[in-house]
């Protein structure tokens, strides 16, 4: 048995208080293992994991064929980098593209990096498509929103706790209240240079705020009216964290568990993490 197996919850804080970075504030359980969507702590209390890592173990913990195909590959190939091929990223790329109905996939390492990405995608499009003048161009976002960690994510953020001795920050976002249709209307009528609308489907750290029936549907439509982008960041509520593949999907059904293309809202750039992973690392 391991040291850690031995000890109590109280003793493992103390230990990572003692040489852990305080970047958080976790609630005082100290989890040892799991099996589908119950987890277990030191000392062998039973709990319902209802937080699901925030949708990263949507399919449970420690499912059979997430945990079989992990180690088939961490006994066969480590890791590549993109200076190489590898046999299994155009079959994943394949099926994600088929799965949700999208052109193209690009994957990368975090959600927030994923935000990023889809931000720069947004941006390079704006001054190549659009026309937009070059170091012009401007996202409209919420207030309240919850999309990463990064100095530039932190920067169209209005949590104080979040963007507190952070600064300077990236400019280029313009923030409106979330489910507010006329605000919106009017942030894209009064600014030509508006490439992209940022938003969650579901306020996550907000609070879990669900818009007003019709709200993603009505956003998208003045989106395409402006010529802007419509990117939606499903990092928590993409994969059946709702239901549905997608909170954007609307009342939509995809009975063979593949999108149709024809989903309530469908975005012209969708963000997904978390539940993307199983919970383990791609």
């Amino acid at each position: 048995m391991s040291v850690l197996e031995k000890v109590s919850s109280k003793a493992v804080i103390a230990l990572e208080e003692k040489h852990g970075a305080h970047n958080y504030h976790p609630l005082p359980v100290v989890l040892k293992r799991g099996e589908g969507v119950f987890v277990w702590d030191v000392e062998g209390k039973k709990y319902y994991d209802f937080l699901s890592a925030y949708s990263a173990v949507n399919q449970g913990h420690c499912h059979p064929k997430i945990v079989g195909a992990m180690t088939e590959q961490a006994q066969t190939l480590t890791l590549t980098s993109r200076a190489f091929y590898n046999d299994m990223l155009g079959k994943f790329e394949k099926y994600a593209t088929e799965t949700f109905h999208y052109d193209k996939l690009l994957p990368m390492n975090t959600g927030a990096e994923a935000v990023e990405t889809a931000l720069k995608i947004c941006r390079k499009w704006a001054y190549e498509e659009k026309g937009i003048p070059e170091n012009k161009a401007q996202i409209i976002v919420c207030k309240n929103n919850f999309h990463g960690r990064t100095t530039t994510i932190i920067s169209f953020s209005n949590d104080p706790v979040g963007r507190k001795n952070f600064g300077p920050y990236t400019e280029g976002f313009l923030k409106i209240e979330y489910d507010n249709l006329n605000a919106l209307k009017e942030a894209l009528e009064n600014n030509v240079n508006v490439a992209g609308f940022l938003v969650e489907p579901i306020q996550g750290e907000a609070g879990v705020f669900v818009p007003s029936e019709g709200y993603l549907k009505s956003a998208k439509a003045l989106c395409e009216k402006h010529n802007v982008l419509f990117i939606a960041d499903e990092v928590q509520t993409g994969i059946a964290r709702t239901g549905r593949l997608l909170a954007t999907c609307g009342n939509c059904s995809c009975p063979d568990k593949h999108c149709s293309g024809k989903p309530e809202v469908k975005a012209d750039i969708l963000i997904l993490g978390k539940a993307l992973s199983g919970g383990a690392y791609l």
